[in-house]
């Protein structure tokens, strides 16, 4: 079979059987069966989804790492698994690379990297633990992008993703009689209290950042209560590491001010923070190289600077030493990432598949 046809056909699979973060398990299997009926060798985990395959022979070794989770969220009115941040192209894209490679007389080891849980923003380090980047100079990552990032048919060497951080919080106020409120203390004033400060912090507008709440839930069904308590949680983004670690600050200051105002009970934890792009130049020039042998001159994008955050980036934070770039792949994408309704150009798999190949093979 044709490979652009096949890349289609894994994506449609994926795309099809999604499972959200550390439940892989049918997409696990999947890659399995493609990877036996590639013969191609590969390490699986016990303990873990996804998995390890390589090609080549050497003492050289080049990876790429694609994610494989899927977001839960609401389509139609049905919460579900949902494919709408394209890992399911991400995957198809480096299977299709693969197997552009996997019949070359190539003389470095190429290591493709299946890992899961990338949407909670940890699970770059399971691989990390379990040996993913050792011994690995060079890693690539891949990604659709936007259409107001990148059209159909352009390819940008290089992502630079900012940094992101989930605060999870809990108000414990007292409950009151809605005819009360004197006797209460009214965790909805809290939460409208948070809702402004995030909103009035301020910094330099030369370098991107955000905070701002996502989930809220309090009250129940009797609409004659007061209620007292709350949970919350924010999301907050940066352009660098550095700015973040600011932010983060802040909003523990804000937060403390709060609750003694209110004299209420409030509490959070920072979980699942996603470091900023540490992106090699050495890296995105092979990148580069590879989209201008590939598609030409005139269809090599920027590199692009986005405010999404990826656990990628990981994989250098923890060894500092490797040349890392993520490439983004224009295809067309509407609605925008993780949106329900995302859709975009099948057509942009196979040319992200044959730029990965061409990068991995000349590095």
């Amino acid at each position: 079979m044709e490979i652009k046809q096949q890349i289609l056909e894994y994506f449609t699979y994926f795309h099809n059987n999604p499972e959200v973060s550390w439940k892989e398990f049918k997409t696990t299997e999947k890659l399995k069966e493609i990877m036996q009926s590639l013969d191609v060798r590969y390490n699986s985990f016990d303990n873990l989804t996804g998995l390890i395959a390589e090609i080549g022979q050497g003492d050289d070794i080049v990876a790429v790492r694609a994610d494989i989770d899927a977001l839960w969220q609401e389509v139609d009115g049905k919460e579900q698994a949902n494919h709408s941040c394209g890992h399911d192209a991400n995957m198809a894209m480096v299977l299709g690379a693969l197997m552009y490679l996997k019949d070359e007389t190539l003389t470095k080891h190429l290591r493709f990297i299946f890992q899961p849980a990338e949407e909670q923003g940890n699970g770059s380090l399971s691989m990390i633990e379990r040996g993913a980047v050792e011994g690995v100079s060079h890693l690539f990552g891949v990604h659709l992008r936007p259409a107001e990032e990148l059209p159909f048919g352009k390819v940008s060497p290089a992502l630079h993703h900012g940094s992101g951080i989930f605060l999870r919080g809990k108000i414990t106020g007292e409950d009151a009689h809605g005819a009360r409120p004197h006797q209460g203390k009214n965790a909805m004033d809290v939460l409208a209290a948070v809702h402004q400060f995030v909103k009035s912090i301020y910094f330099s507008p030369f370098e991107s950042y955000s905070a701002k709440l996502t989930n809220v839930r309090m009250g129940g069904e009797s609409l004659n209560i007061i209620p007292g308590g709350a949970t919350f949680a924010l999301d907050v983004r940066s352009q660098s590491n550095e700015l973040m670690d600011e932010l983060r600050k802040r909003i523990d200051e804000g937060f403390g001010a709060i609750a003694t105002l209110y004299g209420v009970g409030l509490d959070w934890e920072w979980t699942d923070f996603t470091p900023a792009a540490e992106v090699s130049d050495e890296a995105m020039e092979l990148a580069r190289t590879a989209i201008r042998n590939v598609i030409g001159e005139e269809n090599t994008g920027q590199p692009l600077h986005t405010t999404g955050a990826d656990d990628f980036h990981f994989y250098t934070i923890r060894k500092p030493e490797l040349k890392a770039a993520m490439i983004g792949v224009g295809a067309d994408l509407t609605h925008g990432l993780h949106h329900p309704d995302m859709a975009f150009n099948t057509d942009a798999l196979d040319i992200g598949a044959r730029v990965l190949a061409e990068t991995l093979k000349n590095v």
